[in-house]
């Protein structure tokens, strides 16, 4: 696992896009002749099969995904590519011809095929043991099997703890007959992951754990664990003292310079570069319903302060002719044919860059709530009110992630990617998920 500005990233992912960026490199440079410009085709097409997902770590089954998206991915490429070239003319161009997209190509297959190959041998599997047998311990294993993390695990087996409720199966449970270090050295464990939720009782092995750090053992907190391989901060296996001590939570002066000029740079390309589709919009919804345009909403945003948010109005004028406010759900039929498509591509997002220029919102952040909804999940939710000692945002690693949020339970799902991003936001991470953002819009996903 490698941590680049507090942000977890694959090993695999990195590696892999190190070795593609030598190889479409190379491809240019042989074609090209000249480093600029093969330079400016490699980083082009990087960001290609990025937007695309080829960088993903749930993307690393096997060849076949390769195989599906590498072709939309480098027409995707010659398309910026010659963009670039019509909008920038110069001596300096990259490259765009038939040759370097089939060597580069070539390459790339041939790269992942080694790298999924050694992946997925046993070898890289690292054995993994969980201290708990209770609904941490289950959700831990969960994870573990389902290879959704950004390591591939061989669950060993839980040591039950007394005064845990039993949640995982029987026969995942490991005998109590030896002491933790000997159990770890018996199995040949590469890692512990405590997943005890009542620490305070006197059946916590505190010493036996030490004993296995002191022995060189790898000793991981589950919150810790989630946070590291599903880039979440998990509720329900939280201590307060995990995020006072924890690190991250930069409010620094440089980091809020940093993220505004980002905020500004990004939301002013974006509205240039969407202003044809925004026009096009405004005109498509007053020619269907002669209704508004535009709709405002009031929303919560940092430290609890309520601002009104800009968006494309996508529902009838009269969805809420009672005042109650409402989730929105599956096939609303409050949804008009033309707000049904912008929400899928996600159009009815983009005024908001208004309230981004104003300084009422982040390009990047958590999603801004209505006061109404605010006051319920902070009611039922621990720790919900984090979310608004930053910046709501109009993407976010919650909506790059998860599906469109239309209860409790969702909202719950969604505030632990919400936290995860503000105790580790940076600039890195706001690219990544400008990145992930383009294959959202791309794809249609999470649109509601």
């Amino acid at each position: 696992m490698i941590r680049i500005f507090h942000h977890y990233v694959s090993k695999m992912a990195f590696m892999l896009l190190l070795l593609e960026l030598l190889i479409l490199l190379a491809a240019a440079v042989a074609t090209a002749g000249a480093f600029l410009p093969a330079l400016a085709f490699a980083l082009v097409q990087i960001f290609s099969m990025s937007t695309l997902g080829m960088y993903q770590h749930t993307s690393r089954d096997d060849i076949k995904n390769t195989l599906l998206r590498i072709i939309p991915a480098f027409l995707l490429g010659f398309l910026l590519l010659n963009a670039l070239r019509a909008l920038i003319p110069g001596p300096v161009q990259a490259p765009a011809g038939a040759v370097v997209f089939a060597l580069s190509a070539g390459g790339v297959l041939l790269a992942r095929l080694i790298i999924f190959t050694s992946f997925q041998s046993n070898m890289m599997e690292q054995r993994l043991m969980l201290i708990g047998d209770g609904a941490i311990a289950r959700e831990c294993l969960e994870l573990a099997e389902s290879g959704l993390g950004f390591h591939q695990f061989k669950l060993i087996g839980c040591v039950p703890v007394e005064g845990e409720v039993r949640c995982v199966p029987p026969a995942c449970l490991l005998p109590g007959d030896q002491s933790l270090l000997a159990m770890a050295r018996r199995y040949d464990v590469d890692e512990i992951v405590v997943s005890v939720s009542n620490r305070r009782n006197g059946a916590f092995p505190v010493r036996q754990l030490l004993e296995c750090a002191l022995n060189g053992l790898r000793v991981t907190d589950a919150a810790s664990f989630f946070e590291r391989e599903a880039c979440q901060i998990r509720i329900d296996s939280l201590q307060p003292s995990f995020l006072i001590f924890g690190g991250g939570f930069d409010q620094s002066w440089m980091r809020a310079a940093v993220k505004r000029a980002f905020d500004l740079l990004a939301s002013g390309t974006i509205c240039l570069a969407t202003l044809p589709v925004m026009a096009l919009t405004a005109l498509m919804i007053s020619l269907e319903d002669g209704g508004p345009v535009f709709y405002q909403q009031e929303r919560v945003g940092r430290h609890g302060r309520t601002f009104h948010v800009m968006k494309f109005r996508s529902m009838r004028a009269d969805a809420e002719h009672d005042g109650k406010p409402r989730w929105a759900s599956d096939n609303d039929p409050r949804v008009t044919r033309v707000g049904h498509w912008i929400r899928k591509l996600r159009i009815d997002e983009l005024p908001q860059v208004l309230n981004v220029v104003k300084g009422e919102m982040s390009f990047v952040g958590p999603r801004p709530e209505r006061a109404y909804f605010v006051d319920q999940l902070a009611a039922e939710v621990a720790y919900y009110n984090v979310r608004h000692s930053i910046k709501p945002g109009i993407t976010g690693l919650a909506q790059v992630r998860y599906q469109y949020g239309a209860s409790v339970d969702d909202a719950v799902r969604k505030l632990q990617y919400d936290l995860y991003y503000v105790k580790n936001n940076s600039l890195f991470l706001d690219l990544l998920i400008l990145i992930d953002t383009v294959q959202v819009v791309l794809f249609g996903k999470g649109s509601r």
